[in-house]
């Protein structure tokens, strides 16, 4: 039989990825209707009765943010409801759709007179906080991530539920479908008089049987230079980092011995307005032949992103720095620029300068470590990804180098294709190398820490969901350990080719820092 309900959605709200996003789960309960028939599994009183709640804002995606505009959960949804109705026959199971609190308090009070004895919680979008109502319960939750999708509100939430040891949340983050059939199964221990606190242990036992043992680990030859932490230091006291972030512009704080400036879009704006045409073609040209292949992107779109490139580089020049990080998503769905920095930030990068993407100055501020310790390696500012099915963590987003050796190393092919969100402008999947020690960060002024993990590169995933470069690497150490800092250091990390734990080590304990080993 079919059983239907109505969800209040949050169709109407401007949807601009990331944070945001966060916001729209409060105007949730003014967007029109769903009917979403429930998948049931037969009704059977000596079956436990689980509800799937999927968070996310719609069926189908109105708005840029992960995985992309126009994306259709609706065959993901029912794939999922289909193979685990198939394959958990002693459950019964029901599914909803919730955009925030809101929906999600509207479930809880409902299933009062339903019997639901726990609840499968699939994160489909990054930042919809409907887990966090549904733990509150108290019944039972395993709080799965649909990858390259819901994958940032699923880190950092599920760190939280971590740090604050929820005692009734369990977790899996598998790409595969067996994984998260097997950590459903767990619901049954219950039935047998087992304990909240035993399915929980049971899903984390699953999800660790079902991790690969760690392979290989030794990594190809890198001849790796690196400045003495003096050289370092006098560096980062002559590096400069400009912010753009709104329309203000003014002095700003160092970080990390960095010194710092605002600049407004409008500076920006206006230097890739004058920005050189003739020389905007040229480049732009260079890109296309330079590239594997030029995907969806017109030649205007590559000219203008050009001349985003020589704009920013003269503004760089004009304030006397080598590093500037732009509210490239706020801005251009503002209109305060007008073309994505981030062709112009992967050029910067490959001449080590520093193009960082979303304002993102602790991320910025790593990325000038990084450059100047290594004598010109880039930094690769990056949304992680935790696949536990093939002992991965993959680094994810549209702004990669393509020159991770230097200026002087070799290059590694990359293509062109359009920002993924939005489905528009132009940005980089860099196909980077295999087989490679590299290094994970990011700094931390306020609490004067460097978190910090290694891995060896594997894998390009080319998934089309989510940002288009996507380097796997399996990490060195406790993947486990792994899901334990989101909440605390927030999504971005940093990743530069080459083994940096003794210099990293060394600076830190040069200014007085420490060192956090996430993995």
């Amino acid at each position: 039989m079919k059983m239907h309900k109505s969800i209040s959605l949050c169709m109407s709200c401007p949807m601009n990825r990331r944070r945001f996003l966060a916001g729209c789960a409060a105007c949730a309960t003014t967007g029109s209707l769903l009917t979403l028939p429930e998948t049931v599994a037969g009704q059977d009183d000596a079956k436990m009765r689980i509800r799937i709640v999927y968070s996310l804002h719609g069926p189908q995606q109105t708005g840029p943010d992960w995985p992309n505009v126009g994306f259709d959960f609706r065959p993901v949804m029912d794939r999922i409801n289909r193979q685990l109705t198939r394959r958990c026959r002693e459950l019964e199971l029901v599914s909803s759709l919730a955009t925030g609190p809101e929906q999600a308090k509207e479930i809880l009070e409902k299933d009062k007179t339903e019997n639901i004895d726990g609840y499968v919680v699939y994160q489909m979008n990054c930042w919809n906080q409907v887990v966090q109502t549904i733990a509150a319960s108290g019944k039972p939750v395993l709080y799965v991530d649909f990858q390259y999708a819901g994958s940032g509100g699923f880190l950092v939430y599920t760190a939280g539920f971590l740090r604050s040891q929820t005692p009734n949340v369990g977790f899996a983050a598998s790409s595969r479908m067996r994984d998260v059939v097997e950590a459903v199964r767990c619901f049954s221990i219950l039935k047998k008089g087992g304990s909240v606190s035993d399915f929980v242990t049971a899903t984390a036992q699953v999800r660790k049987s079902t991790t690969p043992a760690a392979g290989d680990l030794s990594c190809r030859p890198d001849d790796l230079q690196t400045l003495s932490t003096k050289e370092c230091l006098e560096r980062l006291k002559a590096a400069k980092i400009l912010a753009v972030r709104n329309q203000e512009s003014g002095p700003a704080e160092p970080i990390m011995g960095i010194p710092m400036e605002y600049v407004s879009f409008a500076e920006v704006n206006e230097a890739w307005k004058a920005a050189d045409k003739d020389q905007s073609r040229e480049i732009a040209q260079r890109w296309q032949k330079n590239a594997t292949a030029v995907l969806d992107v017109s030649p205007d779109t590559l000219e203008t992103s050009a001349a985003m490139y020589l704009g920013m580089k003269n503004v760089l020049k004009k304030h006397q720095a080598n590093a500037i990080t732009i509210n490239c998503l706020g801005g251009f769905y503002g209109g305060h620029i007008h073309a994505y920095p981030c062709l112009g930030f992967h050029e910067l990068n490959n001449e080590a300068l520093i193009g960082a993407c979303e304002c993102d100055i602790r991320s910025t501020a790593t990325m000038v470590m990084i450059t100047a310790m290594t004598k010109g390696r880039p930094g690769y500012i990056s949304d992680p990804v935790i696949d536990t099915s093939k002992r991965q963590i993959i680094y994810a987003h549209c702004v990669a180098s393509n020159k991770v050796f230097g200026p002087q190393g070799p290059t590694n092919p990359f293509t062109i294709m359009t920002h993924s969100e939005d489905r528009q402008g132009a940005s980089v999947r860099s196909v980077l190398p295999l087989g490679y020690m590299t290094t994970t960060g990011k700094i931390d002024q306020g609490r004067k820490q460097i978190i910090f993990h290694q891995g060896k590169s594997i894998a390009n995933d080319p998934d089309d969901r989510a940002c288009r470069t996507k380097l796997a690497v399996e990490p060195v150490g406790d993947i486990e350990k792994l899901f334990t800092m989101w909440d605390q250091w927030g999504w971005h990390r940093v990743t530069c080719y080459g083994d940096l734990k003794e210099p990293i080590f060394a600076l830190a304990d040069a200014i007085g820092w420490k060192v956090v080993e996430e993995a």
